[in-house]
């Protein structure tokens, strides 16, 4: 069974950093990518940031320059550096992992975690 364990959120003032981690267990076929989506209060889920295996990144525009993915392919793991944390950043972060297995591509998701910046 495939999981995704996200850790590093939490409640941070304006200007300030999270990390956020997210390890992939139980997963049978390739990952091809990795990522971060968010959701805010009356919003829709949203790319934050992905990764591939090959290291090609991309970012959403509201988050470049501030936010960095990384990956570590060996641990199927993927972190999201956050820094100069606004207030509107403020959501619900999913990790995200693209699996193919046997020529199709699968979707996977963790749980959330919460990221609250107060103003």
């Amino acid at each position: 069974q495939v999981q995704l364990l996200e850790s590093g959120g939490g409640l941070v003032q304006a200007g300030g950093s999270l990390r956020l981690s997210c390890a992939a267990s139980g997963i049978i076929g390739s990952v091809i990518a990795m990522g971060w989506y968010r959701q805010a209060p009356g919003k829709q889920r949203e790319l934050v940031a992905t990764i591939t295996s090959g290291g090609s990144s991309n970012y959403a525009d509201s988050v470049k320059g501030r936010f960095t993915i990384s990956r570590d392919n060996a641990k199927n793991t993927v972190y999201l550096q956050m820094n100069s944390l606004k207030p509107e950043d403020t959501a619900v972060f999913y990790c995200n992992a693209k699996v193919k297995k046997f020529l199709r591509e699968y979707d996977y998701w963790g749980q959330g975690t919460q990221v609250t910046v107060s103003s």
